[in-house]
């Protein structure tokens, strides 16, 4: 009998994965966590139904994330995490030395501690000495928290249940108060062919706060489309000025 998990993307879309077995499902006070074995991406997270990363492709999201703010940052030294509590993104962060403190916030504990037991070639960054994670609404504290950021980055999940909030104008102007004079955040802003209009939407709140705002794109397989959009939202630094000597 051969076994198939299937992401219905949209009415019209679904993708599928033959998988090996289920590793591990909950529900858990905010959603619906699950961990699949696939015979082509490797152990993959699952949540409410979605693809949130694999271990044959989670590489291309979380260094088209992090590495694009980090590198046009001039010295990242405090970064900021919403979501993403597989630990992919602060994986990423670590890489950069001048790092010196990381906070990860996630409202969702289970899904840290199912991503360590599961998935610890992706979230073992998350034992760092310099990761602080903090379980807590990520739009709360960014209100709670001005001027503290070099860089922020939002690892949210699809704008649904808990996450809806983080694709506001009013979430973002809070990241913009949070960070520090030359801050810059990062944001992941879903499929262009599948949400165009959410990331006209988006990019209009941004531009509208920040005085650089930039969109890109990364082909990221299990995600819907296979086409991803990222979105920066900077105060001083523009990625398009930065060079490779610079940064070496």
């Amino acid at each position: 009998m051969q076994l198939w998990f299937t992401e219905e993307q949209t009415s019209n879309l679904r993708f599928s994965c033959k998988i090996y077995k289920t590793l591990h499902r909950e529900k858990s006070q905010y959603q619906d966590i699950s961990v699949i074995e696939t015979h082509q991406f490797g152990k993959m997270l699952v949540i409410d139904g979605t693809v949130q990363t694999t271990e044959g492709d989670e590489f291309v999201y979380h260094e088209m994330l992090v590495h694009v703010p980090m590198f046009t940052h001039d010295n990242p030294e405090k970064v900021l995490v919403i979501g993403g509590g597989d630990g992919g993104s602060i994986k990423e962060i670590l890489k950069h030395p001048n790092v010196k403190k990381i906070v990860l916030v996630e409202i969702d504990e289970r899904v840290v501690q199912v991503s360590k037991k599961y998935l610890p070639e992706i979230s073992y960054g998350i034992n760092d000495p310099k990761v602080d994670v903090v379980f807590a609404d990520g739009i709360q504290y960014v209100k709670e928290n001005k001027n503290e950021f070099d860089v922020i980055l939002i690892d949210s999940t699809d704008p649904v249940g808990p996450a809806v909030g983080l694709f506001s104008k009013e979430f973002y102007s809070a990241v913009f108060a949070c960070l520090k004079q030359d801050g810059i955040m990062c944001a992941q802003t879903e499929s262009p062919f599948l949400n165009s209009s959410l990331i006209g939407k988006i990019y209009k709140d941004i531009h509208s706060i920040f005085p650089i705002t930039k969109l890109f794109l990364a082909s990221i397989p299990t995600y819907p489309s296979g086409l991803w959009s990222f979105t920066i939202g900077s105060k001083k630094y523009n990625p398009l000025e930065i060079t490779w000597e610079k940064q070496t």
